[in-house]
């Protein structure tokens, strides 16, 4: 009941919608181009004329200098696939967080972004619902996963709160944790909390993990940090030097954490990477994990949150 589009954006039960059938049998045909006969299979490869080494400039500027100002995650999926293409899969729910297939150097991709431009890339239950089935897919068929992440944190409030946050975001950190495919992180901006954890860290088994310069990998933003850990010293201050006084604080705590080099240095990131070589590094990291062989305890199954 109810509709195609309803049940692509409202209820998550379809993952797409054509205008007639023969648009509908060229989505068949083109997700099937990503997958492999069964799931003892690798993933077919394409040949492709797009360099691996190819540098796109764009990407140096493509998050802004304000980190509260969005910007489109898809320009930067765009940029480092083949061709620029990618086949987006659940487009219209959830969209804070993206999900789709991409070939890199011919080879097949899942991609998982946080999409800033919508609620910020914010995780909520749908996100979170999302972003677990579409990891599972590709652990089930040997698609290597790459994450975009750029993550606030868990949306609050008290509907969230009533449906189960804790427990739909715990599918996605099972999920992640749980693939054994090749996995690649690169965190493009925020990178707060339990979010950043759950979102392919290194704490949970993912093989490389890369940052831009512009990310920020703390345990909340530094406007938060700041009016809790200097909440005395602020309450103490009076009009003007008291903002003066928060103001400068913030910078304090942006230029000591809230940047790639603390989380680098104790091994929690590979590589503080220029974005303009996102693909090469990321195509280099899958060549080097192509014969990645990994197993999970063995039992029957996992006890997925559900």
């Amino acid at each position: 009941l109810g509709g195609a589009m309803t049940h692509n954006e409202k209820s998550g039960v379809a993952h797409f919608v054509a205008r007639d059938d023969a648009e509908c049998l060229a989505m068949i045909r083109e997700l099937m181009s990503f997958l492999p006969s069964n799931n003892l299979e690798d993933p077919p490869r394409r040949t492709t004329s797009d360099p691996p080494t190819r540098r796109d400039e764009a990407l140096n500027t493509l998050v802004p200098p304000d980190p509260q100002k969005p910007y489109d995650i898809k320009d930067a999926i765009h940029s480092i696939a083949d061709e620029g293409y990618f086949f987006e899969v659940h487009e219209h729910y959830a969209k804070n967080l993206v999900v789709g297939f991409a070939r890199l150097d011919g080879h097949p991709i899942g991609i998982v972004g946080n999409q800033p431009a919508y609620l910020a890339g914010v995780l909520d239950i749908n996100a979170s619902v999302k972003g677990a089935r579409f990891v599972r897919f590709c652990d089930a068929f040997n698609i290597p996963l790459l994450t975009f992440e750029d993550v606030p944190g868990f949306l609050p409030g008290t509907q969230q709160e009533f449906g189960g946050i804790i427990k739909h975001g715990a599918k996605l950190l099972f999920a992640f944790a749980e693939a054994t495919v090749p996995k690649i992180t690169v965190i493009t901006r925020k990178a707060y909390g339990g979010a950043y954890c759950v979102m392919a860290s290194k704490h949970i088994r993912t093989d490389a993990n890369f940052a831009w310069p512009s990310a920020e990998i703390a345990v909340m933003g530094p406007e938060g940090a700041v009016d809790i850990v200097y909440k005395r010293e602020l309450a103490k201050a009076e009009g003007s030097e008291r903002e003066r006084l928060r103001q400068e604080k913030i910078a304090e705590f942006r230029d000591r954490f809230a940047n790639p080099f603390v989380a680098a240095e104790r091994g929690y990131i590979d590589a503080v990477i220029e974005p303009a070589d996102t693909r090469a590094r990321v195509i280099t990291a899958l060549h080097a994990l192509e014969n990645k062989r990994d197993v999970n305890p063995r039992k029957k199954h996992g006890n997925i949150p559900l």
